[in-house]
């Protein structure tokens, strides 16, 4: 047990997990409220045109994935209500990514990077300048929902009743899918694509069946995110398992339990 925790890499593993979770447990009730869930995937393999190119550039990989990520937000941000078919928008940016990503990468000269990794992740592997960059990410996101929570909320909830009273609609939706485009970014180095798109929906799920408050299931998919993050870790340290994988299947099941025992708590409730 004590070796667990004396690896620098798991340190930094559990850290990762730790912010991630924080990320994702402020952002995610937003996205998962608003129907953008599909957007998450979108926006994450577009970043790969810009992972691509940055490779083919010989600059930081971020820096790529950046622009890109945040020029398809503006986009559907700005054509929001000019997009009839926003699934099929996203799937175009998906598929454009993707494509853009596999044929720079294929340009580039010398060692190529597998893309895979960036889908799937590995948060052993974190370094201490990433912790600073989530660490950074934490501030700006926690720090912007709380002085927008309101206004996010009627935009959220009631899009109509947000124009009425005068809220600046747009700028607080594009402001919406900036922070979560800046969190797939910086995530997608740490921990993968595959586990974002976990933690921003498997905790909120477990806790909008734990709480019908929004602050609260902010708190719990914040809380839930990070045990699974820890649990996962644990298992796959000592089982020598892939850790996103381990978070991920942890997360699921324990979202079937929660609802197998809301189930039977109500069916006993209502004999």
């Amino acid at each position: 047990m004590t070796d667990f925790f004396s690896y620098g890499f798991m340190q930094n593993a559990i850290l990762a997990g730790i912010m991630a979770s924080i990320i994702c447990g402020v952002i995610g009730p937003f996205i998962v409220a608003r129907r953008m869930v599909f957007i998450s995937g979108g926006l994450s393999h577009t970043a790969f045109g810009g992972l691509g190119i940055a490779y083919w550039l010989g600059i930081n990989p971020l820096y790529g994935a950046s622009l890109f990520v945040l020029s398809a937000d503006l986009i559907i941000g700005w054509w929001e209500e000019k997009i009839t078919r926003h699934d099929m928008f996203i799937g175009i940016l998906w598929a454009f990514g993707v494509a853009v990503g596999i044929i720079f990468i294929h340009l580039t000269p010398g060692y190529v990077p597998d893309l895979m990794t960036f889908l799937f992740g590995n948060i052993l592997t974190v370094s201490q300048t990433d912790l600073y960059i989530t660490f950074s990410l934490v501030l700006i996101v926690t720090l912007l929902v709380f002085i927008f929570y309101k206004g996010m909320i009627s935009v959220t909830f009631d899009e109509e009743y947000a124009k009425a009273r005068m809220l600046p609609v747009k700028t607080l939706n594009i402001m919406l899918l900036a922070l979560f485009a800046l969190s797939i970014v910086t995530l997608i180095q740490v921990v993968g694509i595959i586990l974002v798109i976990a933690l921003i929906t498997i905790p909120v799920a477990i806790g909008g069946e734990l709480s019908s408050s929004f602050k609260g299931i902010m708190a719990l998919s914040t809380l839930f995110g990070a045990l699974f993050c820890l649990s996962g870790l644990f298992i796959s340290y000592f089982f020598e398992l892939p850790s996103g994988a381990a978070i991920i299947l942890i997360g699921t099941f324990t979202l079937i339990l929660t609802k197998v025992i809301k189930y039977l708590f109500q069916r006993k409730s209502n004999a």
